[in-house]
């Protein structure tokens, strides 16, 4: 090698040696090697399995014997056809009077009335039963059974069957709907019956639990499986979440408990997602922390007593954030409430967006329920609201949820010659006055009102929190918006379904 090519290496080696202490190569700063210390790299998820399958043998053997299967008689009111019943067959209920079935049915339906010629009066129908079956567990060593609501709604007869095959009558201390739990008493306990008691927290995503129950009538069947995740909603009827779990759930399952490898009950099973009405591995069961609270409220009363604001709420969509300045789409805002509600004695307004109770979020109307009804009549609760671009607190004084809310119709109003109708180009909809407000006389197919779901009949009531009552009402709503750099602004709209509020886009 010649003495200049020496040269070019010994300048590379050394120009590649001071980018080295640099940290610079093709670059990328490389900063370990300023430090001298080692690169730091991802490590790949590595988890030790255990080495051998997990035994359930010792919580089977020590939970199954408080564990029943409860058999209910349940009375079916019966169809009736001209003189004759047909219990359990509503399809033959109208049948025309040609109909051969009819002719059948009447030949062969009352075997005591040979002289039948056609006589339409119709007989006294008898009581006709069924017999239902779930499962269920006690809670005390004198006789208190925990099951589900709907495996005894409508029951007129009670009865336990234990793992030993004894069977017990049993009475019924009280049932709550909207959490679908149930209590049952040992009519004539005879001895001290083995229980359980409820977890004090919920096992993490992934733990092993077990099912103990009563499916298709095959009572002590035991199922393994995990939590497949917390938190899910399935049910518009009850606000509370639930588990879900993989171990295999059926039908006769119901009321049944899941439990944690304590032998602790973590749950009770209640619902399954099932296409075909089967397994698929999807179950529900209601939380402990749930059950202990609604099972205290049976035991000692047999009703259940719940908080109430008394407030009409709604989901807050992005646009309705956008229109209201709040940063994210969350908490529950409220459509409409009345002079005799708490929350309206409190200061809680229509519009307002409730963020949080006592400190804690509400991302959602299933969050707020949960949190109100949880909390005990004729507690204080203090709430976080939005309003007017900003939070502020607000102390309500809880009632009692009602038996049955009553929801209140729209009154009628003097008949008076309608204006006439204008059209709302902005968002594709033709508005009409009236009394209640600005209706909505027509949507334009493919526009932005139409998008939104709004329909012909329904009331504007409000435009960017402030009452309308014509179209140039709204369009200085609009106006304003605009002017404060709004991108949408919020309507409050009467449907047959209710009050909502909807944000619209506004155009540039």
């Amino acid at each position: 090698m010649t003495i200049s090519k020496l040269k070019n290496v010994s300048v590379k080696t050394t120009l590649l040696a001071s980018a080295l202490c640099l940290g610079v190569v093709a670059g990328a700063t490389v900063p370990t090697l300023i430090t001298g210390q080692p690169a730091a790299r991802a490590e790949a998820v590595e988890v030790t399995a255990p080495a051998q399958p997990v035994d359930f043998t010792n919580v089977v053997k020590a939970v199954k014997p408080a564990v029943v299967s409860v058999q209910v008689k349940t009375e079916i009111e019966p169809q009736t056809i001209q003189n004759f019943t047909i219990p359990g067959f509503p399809e033959f209920r109208d049948l025309p009077e040609d109909h051969p079935f009819n002719r059948f049915f009447r030949r062969f339906g009352d075997q005591n009335d040979q002289n039948d010629q056609g006589d339409q009066k119709q007989k006294k129908a008898v009581p006709h039963y069924a017999q239902a079956q779930g499962s269920g567990f006690f809670i005390s060593d004198d006789g208190y059974v925990v099951t589900n609501h709907h495996v005894v709604d409508k029951g007129v007869e009670f009865a336990l069957v234990m793992d030993d095959g004894t069977k017990l009558d049993a009475d019924l201390v009280g049932s709550d709907e909207k959490s679908d739990l149930a209590l049952l008493k040992v009519r004539k306990p005879d001895r001290k019956y083995q229980y359980v008691k409820f977890a004090d927290t919920l096992p993490a995503v992934g733990s092993w639990v077990l099912a103990v129950g009563n499916p298709f009538g095959l009572g002590g069947t035991v199922t393994a499986g995990i939590i497949s995740a917390d938190g899910r909603d399935i049910s518009a009827k009850n606000y509370e979440s639930f588990i879900q779990i993989d171990a295999a759930v059926n039908k006769g399952n119901s009321g049944g408990p899941t439990f944690n490898l304590k032998g602790e009950v973590i749950g009770i099973n209640t619902a399954i997602y099932s296409p075909s009405g089967g397994n698929v591995g999807i179950a529900f069961a209601i939380p402990a922390e749930v059950a202990k609270d609604v099972i205290n409220d049976l035991q000692h009363g047999g009703k259940v007593q719940r908080g109430w604001l008394g407030v009409h709420i709604q989901n807050v969509t992005d646009d309705i954030a956008d229109s209201l300045g709040l940063a994210e789409a969350k908490g529950a805002m409220v459509t409409s409430t009345d002079e005799t509600a708490p929350a309206f004695k409190a200061g809680v307004q229509v519009g307002d967006v409730i963020l949080a109770v006592d400190g804690d979020e509400v991302k959602n109307t299933r969050e707020l329920a949960r949190h109100i009804g949880r909390a005990d009549p004729n507690s204080d609760v203090e709430l976080t609201i939005w309003r007017d671009s900003k939070e502020i607190k607000l102390t309500v004084h809880l009632g009692t949820y009602p038996e049955e809310v009553a929801s209140s119709g729209s009154n009628g109003s003097d008949s008076q010659q309608p204006a006439a109708p204008a059209d709302l180009s902005e968002f594709g909809m033709t508005l009409q006055s009236s009394d209640e407000g600005l209706v909505v006389a027509r949507v334009e197919a493919d526009s932005v009102a139409a998008d939104k779901g709004l329909s012909r009949g329904d009331i504007i009531q409000s435009v960017g929190g402030k009452q309308v009552t014509s179209v140039a009402d709204v369009q200085k709503e609009i106006a304003a918006a605009k002017d404060n750099g709004r991108k949408t602004i919020l309507m409050r709209i009467k449907t047959d379904a209710g009050i909502r509020f909807v944000g619209l886009p506004l155009k540039k």
